[in-house]
């Protein structure tokens, strides 16, 4: 049987994760060319940009503090109604106030990996799934998953290439039916989400305790380190996130909206892939070992991708930093889980995400303004050095704080 280890209310977590997942993947290369087409400039495109990050800290927030009381799943399918409408909106309408609104309340995301609210909650039924000395690996394939459902969604991008050809439309209007698929996902969200059943839920007495002290005295001095370390790398992550990427390629080489999804498919099967692997090389060295071993070369090839003279060798960098630069993610979330008590993985994984999103809003409108106005390639160089801080500061903050399976191996 098909990960017997994992119940059924893990199974369709990871299914849920999928169809997300794989709408985020073809708006995450459209979305910043197509408020381009229609007339928006860099600057405006970085505020809606931003806007959709902003979201995610806005509801990551509620759900930190309300989705245990007033219930996990039903937090998530308000959720995913905001979602289905953000797509409605903007395929209805251009009105720059109205794809404001809906970037704020749609939980569209645009920076190649998840950052909304989804995660949080879904990040603390995770553990409810499966035994302890399973949870690495149930990280690594939620992620692996997810990621691979949103290479296929980011090889959907290309269908306003094939639509205006075959169809003779304009390169604005061929976007559109993707938005009218987002929305349908936001429906097949809901639709999963009442299948589950009440054991990812937080029994009721717990639920109240952690809306009265969300954490405890030790686990709020970590959480506040983490925040702030976490936050400093989506800071720097913002300056490239996916929409940003397929950007720059689409600027500085002129290729078209199906080569743009071919470069970021391929990124994708093998983040998807190194997720898999970091569990495998968790299990081996640790979670925190792992996390900064494999960041640091893939901060270093990221400064490489925009001195390359041809497209080839810029997207063989490109692959070759996402081989590696995700592989803190499955880690990442291990290791916060696993350090904390049970009652309080929502409020944990609720609150780094928080200070994730939170720096993260930033950079896309920072960037709007360095491409409009300075160098095409320096948010690779800022991303990159800034990132590499991160890397050193999250090592020499936490290499000895270690989980407790691997407290009992070394005892």
């Amino acid at each position: 049987m098909v990960l017997e280890w994992l119940n059924k209310d893990g199974k369709l977590l990871f299914a849920s994760r999928a169809v997300r997942t794989f709408g985020y993947g073809f708006l995450s290369v459209t979305l910043a060319i197509y408020l381009d087409l229609i007339g928006f400039d860099k600057i405006s495109i970085g505020i809606i940009l931003m806007t959709t990050l902003a979201n995610g800290v806005l509801f990551t927030l509620i759900s930190s503090f309300f989705a245990d009381r007033f219930g996990r799943r039903k937090m998530l399918i308000i959720f995913g109604a905001l979602m289905s409408l953000s797509g409605i909106i903007f395929f209805l309408t251009q009105n720059y106030a109205a794809l404001i609104f809906a970037a704020l309340i749609g939980t569209i995301n645009v920076t190649g990996t998840e950052v909304g609210p989804f995660l949080s909650i879904e990040q603390a039924m995770i553990p409810q799934t499966c035994k302890d000395k399973k949870r690495n690996t149930a990280f690594g394939l939620y992620n692996m998953l997810g990621t691979l459902a949103m290479s296929a969604g980011v090889l959907l991008g290309g269908l306003p290439h094939y639509i205006q050809t075959a169809f003779n439309t304009s390169q604005a209007s061929s976007v559109k039916p993707l938005f009218l698929i987002y929305s349908l996902l936001g429906i097949s969200t809901i639709v999963i989400y009442l299948l589950m059943s009440r054991g990812v839920e937080v029994p009721a007495q717990e639920a109240r305790k952690s809306l009265h002290k969300i954490l405890s005295p030790q686990s709020r001095k970590i959480v506040s380190r983490l925040s702030f370390l976490f936050g400093m790398d989506s800071f720097a992550g913002g300056f490239i996130i996916q929409s940003i990427l397929s950007y720059w390629f689409f600027i500085k080489f002129g290729i078209n909206f199906a080569e743009i999804s071919y470069i970021f498919a391929s990124a994708g099967v093998l983040t998807a892939i190194s997720y898999v692997a970091a569990t495998k090389l968790a299990d081996r060295i640790g979670l925190v070992n792992t996390m900064v071993f494999t960041h640091i070369p893939s901060n270093v090839i990221l400064m490489l991708v925009p001195l390359a003279p041809s497209l080839p060798l810029a997207v063989g960098l490109l692959l070759g930093r996402m081989s590696l630069s995700q592989m803190d993610v499955p880690t990442r979330q291990s290791y916060l889980v696993s350090i904390v008590k049970p009652e309080e993985r929502v409020a944990a994984a609720g609150l780094t995400s928080i200070a994730r999103n939170t720096a993260q809003t930033v950079s896309p409108t920072i960037t709007g303004y360095i491409l409009q106005f300075l160098l095409l390639s320096a948010p690779f160089f800022i991303a990159g050095s800034l990132k590499i801080a991160y890397d050193i500061a999250l090592y020499f903050s936490f290499r000895k704080i270690k989980t407790p399976e691997e407290r009992s191996e070394q005892a």
